[in-house]
């Protein structure tokens, strides 16, 4: 048995490592990540994990896992900013207010599916122009939800959260260790 991370995403490989776990491949797959007309994030994102796992090519008993992360200001998904003008209107959007992360979590082996949505609330602080523009110049908006990373710069801009940190910064450990578990996935393997 195999485990395929079905995901380009470094931040998943470490947080992944934390719990000990190295994907023996990494396959992120090419999947058409536009949401439908008038749909929500969190089924949106659930949809987006589970296309993921379910687009990566790999044998019957290997473990294939995929997952997406989605902010959300209300109804409105906020995803990877084309460029930093786009990532300054997100930025924008959230200032001094609340938002939600989302992260499914899709686990395959076979024809079998395991699936997990955990959903964060996030409030960011109240962004001055300089904290703006400071943080925009850092880049490290790119490729990121709603165009920022809670492990990186701004977590400085980032004073609550209610909920996971770690699917905020894309892979709730816990719910994806229990998936793993389920799908026959040895992920606590103790010196016994």
């Amino acid at each position: 048995m195999r485990l395929i991370l079905g995901s380009g995403s470094p931040r998943r490989r470490d947080l992944l490592a934390q719990i000990g776990v190295v994907a023996d491949d990494i396959r992120p797959p090419d999947i058409d990540e536009t949401p439908l007309k008038n749909e929500l994030p969190r089924p949106y994102c659930a949809r987006m994990a589970r296309e993921k796992a379910l687009a990566v090519t790999a044998d019957s008993e290997d473990v294939v896992l995929s997952a997406d992360t989605t902010v959300a200001l209300g109804r409105r998904i906020l995803g990877k900013p084309a460029d930093a003008g786009e990532a300054a209107q997100f930025l924008l959007a959230m200032s001094g207010r609340r938002h939600t992360v989302i992260t499914a979590v899709a686990v395959r082996r076979g024809d079998r599916l395991w699936e997990r949505d955990v959903v964060t609330t996030v409030r960011m602080k109240r962004l001055s122009d300089e904290e703006l523009n400071a943080y925009l110049a850092t880049g490290d908006w790119q490729g990121k939800a709603g165009g920022y990373g809670i492990q990186g710069p701004a977590g400085a801009l980032i004073p609550w959260i209610q909920g996971s940190f770690t699917a905020v910064v894309g892979l709730p450990l816990c719910e994806t260790a229990g998936l793993l578990q389920a799908a026959g996935y040895p992920v606590y393997q103790g010196d016994a």
